[in-house]
C-alpha cells in the first residue's frame, strides 16, 4: 500500500495539537532540570513528547517512534516518526517564545514529511514530499536570493562552529555577509522556509532537530545539504535556503 503522506500530515498536525495543550499552560511557568548529558529539560517536554506519541500512536501504531526524551520505540527500518517535543528548551526554560516542536516521518531513513509548529507564536509549517510546504495554510517558499551583499544569513548556536571543527567557516561568514545574523534552533530553519532569512549554517545537530528541515527545504524550492559528523562525536550539520548562497556556503565548510 501506498504511503499516504497527506493522511499523515493530519496526524503530524493532530500531535502537534496535542503537544501545545502541554506545552503552552506550562511556558513560564515550570521548573527546569539538567539530564545527565547537561542539557536543560522541562516537565513540558516530557509530557509534550507523550502527548505526541498517543496521537502517533493512534494513527498507526505500526510506525516507530523516534524522540528526544524518551528514545526509540519499534524498528528502525521502513517507517519512522522522529519527534523534538520542545526545540530551544534553553529559550522556553527562559521565557523567550521562539521554541518549537519538530516531527517528521521517515521511510527507510529519508525524511518524506515535517513540520515545525512555533506554539507561543501561533505558526505551523508543514509539507510531504510532492505536497508542498505551507504555514498556516497559505503556501511557502524559499528565497532565490544569490547576492551574498543583500542576503541575509542565519546561525544556529556559535560554539556548535568549534564543536564542529568549523571555526574558519564562521570567521568567513562574518567577513563576507553583512547581514549575518543568529536565529538559532528550528525557528531559523522557520525564517528560511518562507523567505525571510535567505540561508542558514546550522551545526552539532541530532536527527531529530535535521529531519523535519530536510524535507521541507527543498519541497519548498530550496537546497539542503546535509554533513554528517556523527561518527566522530560532532553530529549533523545542515546548509539550507536558497541554492546558489547554499552552493556558496557550503565551500566554507
Amino acid at each position: 500500500m501506498a504511503l499516504d503522506l497527506a493522511a499523515a500530515a493530519l496526524a503530524a498536525q493532530a500531535a502537534a495539537d496535542a503537544a501545545r495543550r502541554e506545552i503552552l499552560p506550562r511556558f513560564r511557568h515550570v521548573a527546569v532540570e539538567t539530564k545527565q548529558d547537561g542539557s536543560p529539560v522541562t516537565e513540558a517536554d516530557r509530557e509534550a513528547e507523550q502527548a505526541i506519541r498517543r496521537v502517533l500512536r493512534d494513527h498507526d501504531p505500526s510506525i516507530g517512534i523516534l524522540g528526544e526524551e524518551f528514545g526509540a520505540e519499534g524498528g528502525q527500518d521502513g517507517l519512522r516518526w522522529v519527534v523534538d517535543p520542545i526545540d530551544g528548551t534553553i529559550g522556553f526554560s527562559r521565557g523567550i517564545p521562539l521554541f518549537s516542536t519538530l516531527i517528521a516521518l521517515l521511510e527507510d531513513g529519508e525524511p518524506r514529511l515535517g513540520l515545525i509548529d512555533l506554539p507561543a507564536l501561533d505558526e505551523r509549517t508543514v509539507g510531504w514530499q510532492g505536497g508542498g510546504v505551507t504555514r498556516n495554510g497559505s503556501p511557502v517558499r524559499v528565497s532565490q536570493q544569490d547576492d551574498p551583499r543583500k542576503a541575509m544569513v542565519a546561525h544556529g548556536d556559535g560554539y556548535a562552529f568549534d564543536h564542529f571543527g568549523a571555526r574558519p567557516a564562521l570567521e568567513r561568514l562574518v567577513a563576507e555577509f553583512p547581514m549575518f545574523r543568529g536565529y538559532t534552533d528550528a525557528f531559523g530553519h522557520a525564517l528560511v522556509l518562507h523567505g525571510a532569512v535567505d540561508a542558514m549554517i546550522d551545526l552539532g545537530l541530532n536527527p531529530w532537530d535535521a529531519a523535519a528541515t530536510q524535507v521541507l527545504v527543498p519541497e519548498a524550492g530550496g537546497r539542503c545539504v546535509t554533513i554528517d559528523r556523527s561518527d566522530e562525536g560532532r553530529g549533523l550539520g545542515l546548509v539550507f535556503g536558497s541554492p546558489s548562497l547554499v552552493e556558496r556556503l557550503v565551500d566554507f565548510l
